[in-house]
């Protein structure tokens, strides 16, 4: 059940000052809070943060708010009209928001085990691994994350990767009021940055890796890595209460060395881990069987994911489910029962050669991406790739270099160019494709569905063909508009429309 939190209370734990004709009803109750105000209930509280285009502020007066949490610049915009509720000011809005919403909401997060993943790659499936595993072992579990949110199963539609603090606490509510036991959550740098999980009370939290990526967020690597290492660092207000880090890359080492306890992970055989992970045994299909040491308690598991990456991820799984006290054997039992919607998503439709879809959009992705391939098949791979507009670009010509690196016929298209036109973008990854003069056979084709069908169409009996950018997205970007676009849909036309009929092989 939601507190009943007064305005006065809020104030105290933000240090605002109220203001407004209604600053005497300081003793008013709040049962909720929101950042967008059509959807605010009536007597919530309004929080006005300031926006690339226009202060939330602007849209107060006319919200169904019982009060308003705002910045010193949405004070002055709330003065022009004829606002006569309550109104926190504060310096930062963002900077008190997590605090303030659970608050509010009764910090749910501390009556349920809350499990967080960072990295670059490889949040979402070791956070699908973490949902499986704890559902064979008997838990009632919710996810949050890339894909959406789901509760015991049940979709529930969010945008963000890790949502806004509002919304986060009045999900971790409903959970909670739901008997869910344990969350599993991704946290991106942009959530920890921004403060979307202040307020959320991690029981453990993991690490997949870190490479090139949000540069256009974070303007260096150094910068990206200390934002991610707010999770870790001792000094750090969101520091998780224990951890688990894979320390398979150069970054893992340094982020074990900033969090300065938890334990290690990882699966190349270094000295000084506390958990490892091995690759026993992989079929035709890349679905493999590991085994991982958990601090002398040997597990085995079936992973129906293929590449060392997945091992990687499926060992941080297991190592973040024992320091949370969850039957190890059990869980990994649940493993075998995984998919990931476009991650190494295999699409079937009878064809003589392999064809998958991936999420894969940075340079390292894409390189673990057609290793993977490669280690499968004794025939050519062949890859369609594009780059976002409006992000990171200096990652374009990157990702050209290794889809060239590491395929025999690359082709470049686009991905969702939001507001940038499209040509640069596709110039940018053919320059790095054409740079990389490794031999590959390099195209260029603007539209997306052309150049799924121009892969599917190239590929041979024995070969691989893979689509990377968009994996389990539904929507193309265009300017300000969102066409529907599915590779995994698209990928399936061009399969059937070459001949094939649809039996699974």
């Amino acid at each position: 059940m939601t507190p009943n939190v007064t305005l006065s209370h809020l104030a105290q734990i933000a240090g605002a000052r109220i203001e407004g004709a209604g600053a005497l009803d300081a003793s008013q109750t709040i049962t909720s809070i929101s950042l967008d105000s059509s959807t605010l209930a009536d007597g919530g509280l309004f929080a006005a943060v300031p926006g690339t285009r226009v202060h939330g502020a602007s849209y107060a007066f006319d919200s169904a708010a019982g009060a308003i949490l705002t910045d010193e610049a949405g004070l002055s915009i709330i003065r022009q009209t004829d606002e006569r509720r309550p109104i926190l000011v504060v310096d930062d809005v963002r900077a008190v928001l997590g605090n303030v919403s659970a608050e509010i909401y009764g910090h749910p997060s501390r009556e349920m085990t809350l499990i967080g993943v960072t990295g670059t790659s490889g949040k979402t499936t070791t956070t699908y691994l973490l949902e499986q595993g704890l559902i064979a072992a008997g838990h009632k579990v919710a996810l949050i994350g890339t894909t959406g949110t789901r509760i015991d199963g049940r979709v529930v539609p969010t945008k963000l990767t890790t949502p806004e603090a509002t919304t986060l606490q009045s999900l971790f509510a409903d959970m909670l009021a739901e008997k869910v036991t344990h969350v599993v959550m991704e946290v991106s740098s942009h959530a920890l940055e921004l403060g979307r999980v202040t307020g959320a009370d991690f029981d453990v939290a993991g690490f997949t890796n870190l490479s090139q990526d949000h540069l256009d967020f974070h303007p260096t690597m150094e910068e990206y890595f200390e934002a991610k290492a707010a999770f870790f660092a001792p000094d750090s207000p969101l520091r998780a209460r224990d951890f688990a880090i894979c320390v398979d890359d150069t970054w893992g080492e340094r982020m074990a060395e900033r969090a300065g306890s938890g334990v290690r992970v990882g699966t190349r055989g270094q000295e000084g881990l506390d958990v490892s992970g091995r690759q026993v045994s992989q079929d035709a299909t890349g679905a493999q069987v590991i085994e991982v040491d958990l601090g002398g308690h040997r597990v085995t598991a079936d992973l129906p994911l293929p590449g060392d990456f997945n091992v990687a991820n499926a060992t941080l799984a297991l190592a973040l489910a024992s320091r949370v006290g969850v039957d190890v054997d059990a869980f990994a039992r649940g493993l075998g029962e995984v998919a990931v919607p476009g991650r190494m998503e295999r699409i079937d439709e009878g064809q003589d050669f392999v064809a998958v879809v991936d999420y894969a959009h940075k340079p390292a992705a894409i390189s673990a991406v057609l290793r993977t391939l490669r280690g499968q098949v004794d025939g050519r791979i062949g890859v369609v790739v594009g780059s976002g507009g409006d992000r990171d670009s200096s990652k374009r010509p990157l990702m050209g270099a290794e889809s060239a690196r590491g395929a025999d016929f690359v082709v470049v298209t686009d991905d969702n160019p939001r507001t940038e036109e499209p040509a640069p973008i596709r110039a940018a990854v053919v320059s790095g494709a054409r740079e990389a003069a490794t031999g590959a056979e390099i195209s260029e084709v603007a539209s997306r569905r052309e150049a799924i069908d121009a892969v599917i169409n190239w590929a041979r009996p024995g070969d691989a063909v893979v689509v990377v950018g968009k994996g389990h997205e539904v929507g193309q970007i265009v300017g300000d508009t969102v066409l529907h676009f599915d590779d995994r849909e698209e990928v399936r036309r061009a399969l059937r429309e070459r001949g094939f009929s649809g039996r699974q092989n």
